[in-house]
């Protein structure tokens, strides 16, 4: 008589969070500034301003956008600034960097405003893999976020993680 086959992690009380469930959904933009520049490394006001004004900011309608200069030049933080104001209208979010810090800064509202009291003494597994671009840093965040709770933490997936967290 064939023995029966019990699947342990299915029966098991871990619960998995995937923060990839959080992942918020719109475009992403980079705004590369390096052509509103002379030769791409000097701004000068006046002429930045004329780009700023004239631009098509609509483009960037209910989109998260990185705003960086890939080049070398030396760029004030007025100018930023001025182009941030002139996304708050149409833009989702704008930061300054690359889209890792994008996500990252995305990620970091995510999980200061998420409430995490259903995973009070709770094991808890990290799911690892992702099909979306989850920044390194949101797994540091939320790990830190459920310590202080949780009854354990471990990454990856049930059948194969690793231990990160114990309450003695």
């Amino acid at each position: 008589m064939a023995e029966e086959i019990i699947n342990r992690v299915a029966n098991s009380k871990l619960i998995t969070f995937n923060l990839e469930d959080y992942y918020p959904k719109g475009p992403r933009i980079i705004l590369d500034i390096k052509d509103w520049l002379l030769e791409g490394i000097v701004l000068r006001e006046k002429d930045f301003r004329e780009q700023v004004k004239n631009h098509d900011w609509q483009h960037y309608q209910d989109a998260y956008v990185a705003i960086l200069c890939s080049t070398d030049a030396i760029v004030p933080a007025w100018a930023y600034m001025l182009i941030t104001i002139s996304l708050e209208s149409v833009a989702k979010k704008s930061v300054l960097g690359d889209l890792e810090a994008l996500e990252t800064a995305l990620y970091q509202d995510i999980v200061s405003n998420l409430d995490v009291s259903e995973y009070q003494d709770k094991a808890i597994i990290i799911k690892g893999c992702s099909k979306k671009p989850v920044p390194v840093n949101a797994y540091l965040m939320i790990s830190n976020k459920l310590k202080p709770i949780a009854k354990s933490i471990m990454f990856g997936e049930a059948c194969s993680s690793v231990p990160l967290f114990k309450r003695k």
